[in-house]
């Protein structure tokens, strides 16, 4: 039985679909360094109270982290840009919100620490 081109055959199965392309994107984009920050920026502001140094140094810290992050996202020259699953856009801003609240809080330490030497700052 041939079929004549003028008459189509009564039912197509459609072919699959590709997958949607926000489906694709969330898929390589990692939230899995916003548990970090925030254990960081605890244990950070915790030890604050016995040590100047604690915030600082986890705060420069997240800072040179937030500035890696950002060089994945932006960076074509980095040899990091071409990760597979690169740190999402929410992940780079909390690692630099994390640095910044620990930069602050040494910066207050340190503000009452010295007090009157640092009181026009």
């Amino acid at each position: 039985m041939s079929q004549d081109p003028a008459y189509p055959r009564p039912y197509v199965r459609p072919a699959a679909g590709r997958p949607r392309r926000a489906t694709i994107v969330e898929s390589k984009r990692s939230n899995a360094a916003v548990p970090v920050v925030i254990v960081l920026v605890a244990g950070g502001l915790y030890l604050g109270q016995y040590s100047l140094a604690a915030p600082a140094l986890f705060g420069l810290v997240l800072l040179v982290a937030g500035g890696s992050f950002l060089s994945t996202r932006l960076n074509p020259l980095s040899p990091t840009f071409y990760l597979t699953r690169k740190p999402s856009w929410f992940a780079v801003g909390v690692v630099f919100l994390g640095s910044l609240i620990l930069l602050a809080d040494t910066y207050f330490l340190l503000k009452q620490e010295l007090g009157g030497l640092a009181a026009h700052f």
